[in-house]
């Protein structure tokens, strides 16, 4: 396997591509204007990284997932992803990018909740797609905060710039928000993909050989990432992808609650649960009524 080049300030990366560093924990490069003259096909940053590419220009890999960069597309990397990258030899980029360290938001609003922007951790194929008028949007973020790297160090830069990264994330929410929107279809499949998974991991003897199914496992055999997944079903249903599993497991509670010959305890094992308690205090919490309860009303 290739060794994987890694850069952990936003400094080095500015170096890497022979750019002026102007702030040592920020930065926003425009790749028309310069690029290194080897691309290393593996990389792991120590800081927050977004990529505006305006072309067509290779592969970006995350695990087994391959993502073609098209036209107008957002990438988000967090500190410590490995990317694989294929590029050609003679291509030339063109698109932005937004760098910033960890330690430029310790402190501020946005280091309090940078983990509420799940899509850092969205697999690359899960990218954002950007409509004409929203990069525009994009690019005025950007050049708000390159104002700011420009007119040097003072009381204010680090809350300025920080609120405009933040800035940038929130119209980035929406965007994806409008993104899920316009994919209905495709997450209505998957929603459907979903259901028969946990149709067919309750019939299986899974339940007993590895337990209650995890929004992890779901996400992987459904070919995403984790954070993606969630996000999903949250916006297709209005419950969390674990509130959704649990509604879904006490449906089949109550279907096998009504053979009269099974102890509950056997219904929970049945279905996962290493502890019979758990099972009762997760059957009531939804439904108002103990398993026993339940069985004795119907």
């Amino acid at each position: 396997m290739e060794k994987i080049q890694r850069i952990d300030t936003v400094s080095e990366h500015d170096t890497f591509y022979h750019k002026e560093n102007l702030h040592p924990l920020v930065s926003v490069i425009d790749f028309s204007e310069t690029f290194p003259e080897v691309y290393a096909s593996r990389m792991s940053f120590g800081f927050y990284a977004v990529y505006l590419k305006d072309v067509q220009c290779g592969d970006l890999k995350y695990g087994r997932s391959t993502y073609d960069y098209q036209d107008k597309t957002l990438v988000f990397v967090a500190p410590g992803q490995i990317i694989n990258v294929n590029i050609d030899e003679n291509y030339k980029p063109q698109g932005f990018a937004l760098l910033f360290h960890p330690d430029l938001i310790h402190g501020t609003a946005l280091g309090r909740h940078i983990d509420d922007y799940s899509f850092f951790s969205y697999e690359s194929r899960e990218a954002l797609h950007l409509s004409e008028k929203e990069r525009k949007i994009v690019l005025d973020c950007f050049d708000k905060i390159k104002y700011e790297l420009e007119q040097g160090t003072d009381k204010h830069s680090k809350k300025l710039i920080a609120a405009n990264i933040e800035l940038f994330l929130d119209y980035c929410v929406r965007f994806y928000d409008r993104q899920f929107i316009t994919r209905n279809d495709a997450n209505r499949t998957n929603i459907e993909k979903f259901d028969n998974l946990l149709k067919d991991y309750f019939n299986s003897d899974k339940p007993q050989t590895i337990g209650l199914p995890s929004v992890a496992y779901c996400a992987e055999q459904l070919f995403l990432s984790p954070n993606y997944f969630g996000d999903m079903v949250k916006k297709e249903t209005g419950k969390t992808a674990m509130e959704y599993i649990h509604l879904k497991i006490v449906d089949l509670a109550k279907e096998r609650i009504m053979d009269a010959s099974k102890s509950v305890s056997e219904i929970a094992y049945e279905l996962g649960f290493k502890y019979p308690q758990h099972f009762t205090r997760s059957f009531k919490k939804i439904t108002g009524y103990s398993p026993l309860e339940y069985r004795s009303l119907n």
